[in-house]
């Protein structure tokens, strides 16, 4: 006896469609759940990650996800060349490994000597 002659059996000793449609209401609530706690939040850190990947630039710090620290030199379509201290080694490293970007000091201090001129 198959699972679905056995399922449709039950159907019909239990009184029809009524019955039914409740046996589907717990593997539609778990895949809700499922979406709503898994998916639907990895699905925005991909986002924001591509798009922290798109504004790359030039003096852009990054950290890869060997746990590289370096200092971007040159972007190319699917790599990024890196400078990394103290040596001021160059390396190519694929843009997908970065994980963490900073930006640029110079960004970075104009900002605060912004802040500290309104307090």
């Amino acid at each position: 006896m198959t699972v679905l002659h056995s399922l449709g059996t039950f159907l019909q000793q239990s009184g029809g469609g009524a019955g039914g449609s409740l046996l589907w209401l717990p593997l539609v609530a778990t895949f809700a759940i499922f979406y709503l706690l898994l998916i639907l939040p990895q699905q925005k850190r991909q986002k924001k990650w591509q798009q922290m990947l798109g504004n790359l630039k030039n003096g852009d710090k990054v950290i890869t996800s060997g746990g590289i620290r370096g200092t971007v030199i040159a972007l190319r379509d699917d790599h990024i060349h890196l400078r990394v201290p103290p040596d001021n080694l160059r390396l190519e490293v694929a843009k997908s490994a970065v994980v963490t970007v900073t930006p640029a000091e110079g960004e970075t201090e104009g900002k605060g000597q912004k802040e500290k001129g309104k307090g």
